[in-house]
């Protein structure tokens, strides 16, 4: 799964019949030290809207969750974010780490 943020609709009125009637969106995946930050099309299954931080699969997988293998779908919104909540302490010091700065540990 990846984490991306819906930043746009897609339109298109001709399209291969078996994706007629699902709701496609552009979404941008978050940054990270592993991720670049590509922004693609996906099928929603959820209703997520323009803004909103959301769950995203590709492949199969995402077919399966759209419901049939046959779909012409590679990635699909599986879920809305309403919160997320990171080690803030150990992201700081490995983003320091990979600037070269020295990490401190604090003892409480």
């Amino acid at each position: 799964m990846m984490i991306c943020s819906v930043v746009g609709h897609v339109w298109a009125t001709k399209k291969e019949a078996s994706l007629a009637g699902l709701k496609l969106m552009v979404v941008q995946e978050e940054v990270t030290n592993q991720r670049g930050g590509e922004t693609f099309v996906a099928a929603d299954a959820v209703g997520a809207g323009i803004g909103e931080r959301v769950l995203v699969v590709t492949g199969s997988t995402a077919r399966r969750a759209l419901g049939s293998d046959t779909l012409g779908v590679d990635c699909a919104i599986v879920g809305i974010i309403d919160a997320l909540e990171v080690d803030k302490e150990n992201r700081e010091n490995r983003e320091r780490s990979a600037r070269g700065a020295t990490v401190t540990k604090k003892v409480v």
